[in-house]
This record gives C-alpha cells, sequence and structure tokens, in this order.
C-alpha cells in the first residue's frame, strides 16, 4: 500500500491554507469520510493571494490562486498533503441579475503527485453590494444582505472600482454590529467629497455562513473524487476530466453540443475509461438541435 494512499490510512494528515476559519467545516468531513486530519497552520497568511475587497489582486484565475495557496503551505510546513480554497461569483448565466458563486476546494498529494479538485456552483449566496448617501440606506442594504449573521464590508465610494486597487487604510471588514456599522458610514459619509459610502457583503468565511455551506458541498465533492479510485492502478481521484459532444437529436439523428460521453482520466498511470451518456440521456431535445432550431 501506497504511503500517500488518502482513502485507506486514517493516520495522514494534510494542511489547509486559510486564515478564515475554513476548517469548520473541511476538517469535520475529512475525518469523518477519510479518517483523515486537518490542521491549519499558526501564521498562514491567505489573504496575500487576493482578497474579495480587491486591495491585493488574486493571484491568476480561482484554481491558479488556490494551487498557489496549496503549494505556499506545503513549503511552509514541509507536510506532503495540503487543502487550498477558493471562491469567485460572478452573474448567474441563466439570470444575469442574479449573483452565482462558485467554490473550489483542491487537495494536493506530493507523495502520489495528484491534484483533485472539488467543485460546487450555486446561485445561494448574498454576494451585492451597493454605494448609499445615508444611514438608513446603509441599513436597508445590510437587511437585503442577511446582515448581521453575515458580515458587511465599508468602504470610501471614490475609492472603489469593479476591479480595484482600493486604499488599504480606508477598507472596514467584518461588521456584524448594527452600531458599529452605523458608526462607521455616519463618520465615512462626513468626510467624503460625494456624501456617498460604498458596502458590499464580507465574503470571507468566517463572516458569511452561506458561503462557507457551499464550501462544505465543495469539499464532499472534492471527498467524492477522493474516494473514486482507478481500477488499474488504484490511485484515488479517478474522476471525470472531459466531457465529449456529440449527443444526437432525438428528431433528425444529427450530433449536437451537448455531452455524449464523459472521460475518466488517472492522473498516475494514465487508465482512461468512457463513460457514455453521463447526464442519464441518449437523445438531445430537437430545441438544443443546430438542424432542427438553426
Amino acid at each position: 500500500m501506497a504511503d500517500s494512499d488518502l482513502a485507506s490510512l486514517s493516520s495522514r494528515l494534510a494542511v489547509l491554507a486559510t486564515m478564515h476559519q475554513k476548517e469548520t467545516v473541511i476538517a469535520p468531513l475529512f475525518a469523518q469520510h477519510l479518517g483523515i486530519t486537518v490542521t491549519v497552520p499558526a501564521g498562514f497568511d491567505s489573504d496575500r493571494f487576493g482578497t474579495f475587497t480587491r486591495d491585493i489582486d488574486r493571484m491568476g484565475n480561482q484554481l491558479e490562486a488556490a494551487r498557489a495557496k496549496a503549494k505556499a503551505v506545503l513549503e511552509m510546513t514541509g507536510e506532503q498533503v495540503a487543502i487550498a480554497s477558493e471562491g469567485a461569483f460572478f452573474p448567474d448565466p441563466m439570470l444575469p441579475w442574479m449573483a452565482c458563486g462558485r467554490e473550489l476546494v483542491l487537495l494536493i498529494d506530493q507523495g502520489l503527485e495528484i491534484e483533485i479538485v472539488g467543485e460546487a456552483v450555486s446561485p445561494e449566496t448574498n454576494f451585492s453590494h451597493k454605494t448609499v448617501d445615508s444611514v438608513d440606506a446603509a441599513l436597508q442594504f445590510a437587511e437585503t444582505a442577511k446582515f448581521p449573521s453575515h458580515g458587511l464590508v465599508v468602504m470610501p465610494s471614490q475609492n472603489c472600482t469593479d476591479s480595484g486597487p482600493i486604499h488599504h487604510g480606508l477598507i472596514c471588514k467584518g461588521i456584524v454590529v448594527q452600531d458599529e456599522l452605523i458608526e462607521i458610514v455616519t463618520a465615512m459619509l462626513a468626510h467624503s467629497p460625494t456624501q456617498t459610502v460604498h458596502l458590499e457583503t464580507d465574503m470571507r468565511a468566517m463572516h458569511n455562513p452561506t458561503r462557507m455551506g457551499a464550501i462544505a458541498q465543495a469539499t464532499q465533492d472534492l471527498i467524492t473524487k477522493i474516494q473514486q479510485r482507478c481500477p488499474q492502478c488504484g490511485c484515488p481521484g479517478f474522476s471525470e476530466t472531459e466531457r465529449q459532444p456529440g449527443l444526437p437529436c432525438s428528431l433528425c439523428g444529427l450530433p449536437t453540443q451537448l455531452t455524449k460521453a464523459a472521460i475518466h482520466r488517472c492522473q498516475q498511470c494514465g487508465y482512461v475509461k468512457t463513460v457514455p451518456f453521463p447526464d442519464g440521456v441518449q437523445t438531445a431535445d430537437p430545441g438544443q438541435c443546430w438542424n432542427c432550431n438553426p
């Protein structure tokens, strides 16, 4: 049995690259389903890889940022297994006026030289922002943002852009008490040249229970993939890596862009398995066919 066999050894230790209390949902799931102990090293600064408030730009795309965190915590601790999480928020593809969240939870095992990613995508998020000109307007926004169970961020509106950067010293994060919110908004309004301030939801996990739930979902997806073994060599993480289009139209029979097969590939031995009709349907609706519905 390999020393890095995640699914079989209950004595494994994984280090989690976080400073935002994500271990509260990740660690119990790893212990329960895999027998793996998850620890958080003291002094690890995950904010240096990017912040939601845009004062520090994210390092690469979502997966690249998670990977950078995981490699950094491995280097810091000298351990073999690391976990890192990264979230992103964007307009829902089907309902662009609504926000959608995507959580990735990544595991790297240096012994096996594998990388496994769990994912959760959901419209269940309070992600939002608003520029206000009064305390009353701030309190109204707070109510829609699930405050005070979910934290808020306040900053001067003239320093806020969609892509940043924002002046470091003027961002007030982690506001979870109404009196504190009123005090900060009042002070910033008094010093604002435009008599406005910018509010947004605090998307850090420890101040956002809704996001923490999505991280738990992505962690469960990761665990499911870890438990999937390569039929040839037994390596963990034998999961879908590619989707092939070509599902035939139920009316004309021509191939469509919908998925006909999923490809599962082992990261260690390279074994490939093709799974036909992974979504449980064998023909496409004519409305999805370029020939029947050009």
